[in-house]
């Protein structure tokens, strides 16, 4: 047995629970966990199995009385009991069990941070507190009683009774295991109250350290704005008495959606004008909408099991990116989303890591909280959305909430409910569900007079156990502009269903030029013959945000591509971006987009794609270059609408604001390649937000000035443990790449380096990763320090250092040298003695 866990095996567990009660004594090193599981079996002649890990059985119970060694049996992974002595009708289970939060390392079940107990159970803590059936289709009423002498006590549910030492907690809602939270801690809320559309009063906590109590505002009043508008975008209204959220210093993910108690890792709930960047104030936002949006998108209707993880994880990103663009960034949000998906669920589609949004099996399910699951998860939904139209979205989603509540669902179930409500057959859909990889969209054109034909070819490259890729169906959103910038054909949606298939737009007097993939309609890889030139129309006259922001991306990528081989920049390149900085009318953050250069990783996977090697130390001097030379072209407009774009006045993180902030700091950056980093030193010196501090300490570290801004930022901050990430991961990420084994070396050894701190570790190697050409170091040195690292945090942290371990996907894309430096490092982890479940499954699928 390899430990492959496989979706063809699933099988309904054969008990029911209808209620369970808990009892915690908390005790650093010795907590004592009684379970009462009131149970009923579904299947005759059935073992009864609970999972459970690292546990101390202090005793075992049915019906009140004691079991004898002989009727069960315990192992590493869970405890048995014989069918023989599992009564045939309801039943009572009692148990109870020691653990130690203060030695739980892996900060997965009960665990401890800096004096506070919490936990985390998904996917699966759970069996790490007490034995249960720690699957998310076991679905139970939840009775808490928590004994402890600190004096915050918190559970899932609303509050049951308190006392000197002692709080209970009652769930009225059924839940699965990963949806159980316990916080105990000397913390103070910042409070407030929400009233729902049909008058009910929920009272709102975020609870922190002392001392954090003054930056929680911004993280009540974004819980408020999700739960406002999941009411009117979904007609979803909130069902407890109150909405609690916990500040944790050690996590390893975002945040947790337990029902009615919310852990979130630090970052993502404290935010100052003087801590926080503008898009530290962005991510608070959406996250604390994410999950709370999982109260019914995830928690009221959860998953059957792990492989439907991409069912409440992608619908609830959908959710979330919406609700950001609803209330934030409006059109520019889906720039941001595709990008991100292009960047990270593209590589990973292309690399050894890949497999669909909903896999076959899997050996360790904490391998697959992927960009696959979740943001590919999401762009289905929205392809969904696309065929069925609002409105059919509206009754496909009503009936959804209907028809599942208090359910664990399939995919199956998820697609059922649109089939049901639109008539469509979605089995060619449910491929998007089932295959690995990114369809490529081959388009050609044919122009006969006055009819355009566009001819798609649709193409999936062979991954693992799936080498021939049926056609899928693909939404694509199209319009046509004529030859004067005027849209002659506005956005028009085609559906592909074959390998090949031709659409034809007849009765046009003239010529257009095609926007097509309107607003990223489908996640798919474009490939189409555009000159610069065709590039340079649609980035000038495009009325699609998204495309026009595309058109100029790709005219950027072409140019520095051609630039990494010795050519001189694209002047179609410059002179579009003269035109765009000409454009008083554009958004500022649309522009600010629109002036970023495509990133190093993206040039080395564009450069992959075409069949070529490529060289990071080529691609890090091509960019810099063209930033120099549009900076030298287009000097004196960028210093206007860097003066231009200053917010004076006190910080505000709303949308405007940041925008022009996004804007002057796209600006600085390719300024600082001509005024010798001038202007970065005088706005880190007059900086009063943090956005503005950072953004001057990372231009002057790339350009090698920061030295003496680091340590003055370092002595302002040492005392800011969520400040001192970033300056952690700002000088490793932004340094010349010559520079970053050095200061990564040097960082490592830094008192502050707290090394079992996921945000710490996270800080300093993942800016180590994003130096592409640091990292990439021909002689291999960047790999061993990765290597050494995740070597030494798996045995505390298994989890963090299999997510850390990515960083190794796309080797195969180098040359044979670095290719092999990084089969060394593989190899040598894999081979480490003792090496977690977790680690060992990453490395393994990474050397393929």
């Amino acid at each position: 047995m390899d430990g492959t866990i496989r979706l063809a095996d699933y099988r309904a567990y054969p008990f029911t629970i209808d209620h369970v009660a808990l009892t915690f004594r908390l005790s650093p090193g010795a907590t004592r966990v009684k379970s009462l599981l009131h149970m009923a079996p579904t299947a005759p002649n059935a073992d009864l199995h609970l999972d459970g890990e690292e546990l101390s059985l202090i005793s075992l119970a049915i019906n009140d009385s004691p079991l004898n060694k002989k009727e069960y049996s315990v192992t590493p992974t869970g405890l048995t009991i014989a069918a023989s002595a599992v009564p045939t009708t309801a039943f009572t289970l009692s148990c109870e069990v020691e653990i130690a939060p203060n030695a739980n390392t892996a900060l997965e079940g009960l665990y401890m941070s800096n004096g506070m107990y919490c936990t985390q159970c998904e996917a699966e803590g759970f069996r790490k507190i007490t034995y249960y059936p720690d699957r998310p289709d076991v679905m139970a009423r939840f009775h808490v009683r928590i004994e402890g002498d600190l004096p915050v006590l918190l559970s899932n549910g609303n509050p049951a009774g308190k006392g000197e030492g002692w709080a209970e907690w009652d769930d009225p809602w059924p839940k699965p295991a990963y949806l159980f939270a316990l916080v105990a801690g000397d913390l103070v809320a910042t409070s407030g109250c929400f009233t729902t559309r049909s008058g009910r009063n929920v009272d709102l906590n975020i609870y922190v350290r002392p001392g954090d109590e003054d930056r929680c505002d911004f993280a009540l009043e974004s819980l408020k704005l999700s739960m406002q508008w999941d009411e009117t975008a979904y007609g979803r209204e909130y069902d407890l008495d109150l909405f609690n959220i916990v500040a944790v210093d050690d996590f390893n993910m975002g945040a947790m959606e337990n029902k009615g108690l919310n852990i979130f890792n630090s970052k993502l709930v404290l935010a100052s004008p003087e801590t926080a960047t503008d898009t530290d104030y962005m991510r608070i936002e959406a996250v604390i909408g994410h999950e709370y949006f999982h109260n019914w998108t995830g928690n009221r209707i959860t998953c059957r099991d792990w492989f439907q993880l991409c069912l409440k994880e992608g619908l609830t990103v959908f959710r979330d990116q919406s609700f950001t663009r609803d209330v934030r960034l409006g059109p520019v949000k889906r720039i941001e989303d595709a990008a991100t998906l292009r960047a990270r669920q593209f590589r990973e589609d292309q690399g050894p890591l890949a497999h669909p949004p909903r896999p076959d099996h899997y050996r360790e399910i904490n391998n697959f909280y992927t960009v696959t699951v979740y943001e590919k998860g999401a762009e289905l939904v929205g392809m969904l959305k696309r065929l069925a139209g609002d409105d059919g979205y509206k009754t496909a989603l009503d009936l959804y909430f209907d028809r599942h509540d208090g359910q664990a669902c399939t995919i199956e179930d998820w697609l059922k409910v649109f089939e049901d409500t639109t008539g469509r057959n979605l089995d060619q859909f449910k491929l998007w569900y089932t295959s690995a990889g990114t369809p490529r969209l081959d388009v050609t054109e044919e122009w006969d007079g006055d009819t355009l034909t566009l001819t798609f070819t649709q193409s999936t490259a062979p991954t693992p156990g799936d080498p021939t890729k049926a056609p899928r169906h693909i939404p694509i959103q199209i319009g046509l502009l004529a030859p004067d910038g005027t849209e002659v054909v506005p956005t028009t949606l085609l559906e592909m269903t074959e390998a090949t298939q031709s659409f034809h737009f007849p009765g046009l007097s003239e010529r257009p030029t095609a926007s097509i993939l309107r607003d990223f309609s489908a996640p798919v890889m474009l490939a189409r013959d555009l000159s610069t030139a065709d590039l340079a129309f649609l980035l000038a006259h495009d009325t699609d945000g998204f495309n026009r922001w595309d058109a100029g991306h790709s005219l950027a990528k072409t140019t520095l591509i051609a630039m990494t081989t010795g050519a001189d920049p694209s002047d179609d390149f410059l002179t579009a971006i003269g035109g765009l900085l000409a454009d008083d009318s554009l958004d500022p953050t649309f522009l600010a987009h629109c002036l970023s250069l495509p990133s190093d990783d993206e040039l080395a996977q564009a450069i992959f794609a075409s069949g070529k090697t490529p060289d990071p130390d080529a691609i890090y001097v091509a960019r810099a270059d063209l930033a120099r030379k549009i900076a030298q072209t287009h000097q004196t407009r960028l210093e206007q609408l860097y003066d231009a774009t200053e917010v004076k006045g006190p910080y505000s993180p709303d949308a405007h604001s940041a925008g022009q902030r996004d804007l002057r700091r796209a600006c600085l950056g390719l300024l600082s390649h001509i005024d010798a980093g001038h202007r970065a030193q005088a706005l880190f010196d007059s900086a009063s937000n943090m956005t503005d501090s950072l953004a001057a300490l990372t231009t002057l570290i790339r350009h090698g000035r920061g030295a003496h801004a680091l340590e003055q930022f370092r002595e302002r901050w040492k005392d800011n443990r969520l400040v001192m990430d970033k300056w952690f991961m700002v000088q490793v990420g932004a340094c010349p790449p010559k520079d970053a084994i050095a200061t990564a070396q040097a960082l490592a050894e830094d008192p502050l380096f707290d090394w079992k701190n996921p945000n710490r570790f996270r800080s300093l190697i993942g800016g180590l990763v994003a130096n592409h050409a640091g990292f990439h170091a021909a002689n291999g040195d960047g790999y061993a320090f990765l290597a050494d690292w995740l070597i030494r945090l798996d045995p505390m942290n298994p989890q963090t250092a299999a997510r850390m371990s990515t960083s190794f996907e796309t080797w195969r894309r180098y040359d044979a040298t670095r290719q092999a430096h990084i089969r060394d490092e593989l190899t040598r982890i894999s081979q480490t003695r003792g090496l977690s479940r977790d680690l060992s499954e990453m490395t393994q699928r990474l050397l393929g």
